[in-house]
């Protein structure tokens, strides 16, 4: 029988169980978002690195091409415009950050201020 894979506990677990590759950009996004709501709790939900507020505010986890961001739909629609002029692949709920590209972190950073400043509307 094959053991399970061990699941993270913690954002930084999370974050050292990935491929090192990609751990850098996985920390610069858990740094930005730490940094722009310091009050939000950590926690992993949905095995995804989560900040939290009565309930989850945005996630993060990393793709097989790309890092996922997941602030909830109200807040895809709020920043619809900047995905579409740069090109990011978004959906309802989630949108794409291309390993290939520099990490928009002043994005980040403004997309999880406004699910703590909009803790109360459909965010993640």
């Amino acid at each position: 029988m094959q053991e399970k894979e061990k699941k993270p506990e913690t954002i930084k677990e999370y974050i050292s169980m990935q491929d090192p590759a990609v751990q850098e950009r996985l920390e610069a996004i858990y740094k930005t978002i730490r940094e722009a709501i310091p009050e939000a709790e950590e926690k992993i939900s949905w095995s995804m690195p989560t900040f939290w507020k009565n309930h989850n505010l945005i996630h993060f986890a990393a793709g097989k091409h790309h890092i996922g961001i997941y602030p909830g739909p109200d807040a895809i629609l709020a920043f619809e415009d900047v995905f579409k002029e740069n090109k990011y692949k978004y959906s309802k709920g989630a949108v794409q950050l291309p390993d290939n590209k520099e990490l928009p972190l002043d994005l980040v950073r403004k997309m999880a201020k406004w699910c703590w400043d909009n803790e109360m509307k459909n965010c993640s």
